[in-house]
């Protein structure tokens, strides 16, 4: 049984008010185009679907049109909700859509739904489990220490009763400990979002999400990566489809399909002067590239946005490169920011800027205004 795996479309991404609509729709028209010639059984859409959780009209329009173009193939379509997702509208429709083979699975209540096809080996369980936080989890196993992003995703897959005899999918969106991130993606500070490869054991296939960068972890598990080139990190990294094929039970063969985008994307750096003059970008694509612009003056362009967008119509970043960023990033290094949880971070500023220490009273409002929106306890 084939499949294709993709994950991360950030339907409605803009960048710096620059919209990827257009790329977007092109990419998603390529991706029918390979269905239509491959010929899957099904795809799965590992999360994110949407870059915001109250998504724009045409990310919606979008989304539809490509859906209505898979399934005129025939093609089952297996759908789960990201962390920019929200689950509930996402999963509006869910039930009766199943019927017209677009499976999305409901909101998280304590149980993981799947769906069975059958091929000439057997039976493939596909297992849909939407992004999940510890706070999503911990109500419906009272008397669990559900304190990380681990324990949740390990209890969520507890509840499943699965047939090891079986050939079973699991579409999931979590970050997995040994992955490597683009730099792109919405992580959780420090290690507390990680979730270890152990925990997936007896699923014969692994299709996540969540990590832009197209990576297998281990045997089984295996990031998609995005369909786009989102952010200056993911330049240099080829984009893809990722073909799954199950044949008998213990017998899974991947491979990656390229995705030629509708626009490269590339990155400028030098001087203003230098980057605005006529001989730098006569004659080349630039002006219809996604451009990210790195300056290295010293002192900040008023207004270098704007004024670069007349020559470079698609900027998608503008940033500097200079002594004093350079002073920033060895700051942040030197203070290892990603080694420290939210709770130490806060601490670490709050004493910055008042040259004390917070009270105990202090302290105990910020762990919970950090377990309100983590979903995590300090």
């Amino acid at each position: 049984m084939k499949f294709l795996h993709i994950a991360d479309l950030h339907l409605g991404k803009r960048c710096n008010e620059l919209s990827l609509i257009d790329d977007q729709k092109y990419i998603l028209g390529k991706i029918i185009e390979i269905a239509e010639e491959h010929k899957p059984d099904g795809v799965l859409i590992a999360g994110d679907v949407y870059d915001k959780s109250v998504p724009s009209a045409e990310a919606v329009e979008l989304f539809d049109w490509f859906l209505n173009g898979l399934t005129a193939l025939g093609t089952q379509v297996f759908v789960i909700s990201g962390n920019h997702d929200s689950p509930e509208r996402l999963a509006f429709g869910s039930k009766f859509m199943g019927a017209g083979g677009v499976h999305i699975a409901p909101v998280y209540g304590g149980k993981i739904n799947f769906v069975t096809l059958t091929d000439g080996y057997g039976k493939v369980n596909v297992f849909l489990l939407p992004f999940i936080k510890p706070a999503t989890v911990r109500r419906f196993f009272e008397g669990e220490e559900i304190n990380s992003y681990n324990s949740a995703v390990k209890s969520a897959l507890k509840g499943i009763a699965l047939d090891e005899k079986e050939r079973n999918i699991l579409v999931a969106h979590q970050f997995v400990t040994g992955s490597q991130s683009s730099g792109s993606e919405e992580l959780i500070v420090g290690d507390i979002g990680n979730v270890d490869t152990d925990i997936f054991g007896g699923f014969d296939y692994v299709a996540l999400g969540h990590v832009h960068g197209a990576q297998n972890i281990g045997s089984n598990l295996r990031y998609s990566g995005t369909p786009l080139k989102y952010s200056l990190t993911e330049a240099r990294l080829n984009k893809s489809v990722t073909v799954v094929e199950l044949k008998e039970k213990g017998k899974v063969d991947i491979c990656e399909l390229p995705l030629k985008p509708l626009r490269e994307t590339v990155e400028i750096k030098g001087s203003y002067e230098e980057i605005t003059k006529l001989d730098y970008y006569r004659g080349t694509t630039l002006q219809n590239d996604l451009v990210h612009i790195v300056l290295t003056d010293e002192d900040e362009v008023p207004d270098a946005l704007g004024k670069l967008r007349i020559i470079y119509k698609n900027v998608m970043s503008l940033r500097y490169d200079n002594r004093r960023t350079q002073a920033q990033e060895r700051l942040q290094l030197d203070e290892g920011i990603s080694a420290r949880s939210p709770f130490e971070l806060f601490s670490a500023l709050y004493t910055a800027q008042n040259n004390a220490e917070m009270c105990e009273e202090q302290k105990n409002l910020v762990r919970k205004l950090i377990a309100k929106v983590w979903g995590e306890e300090e």
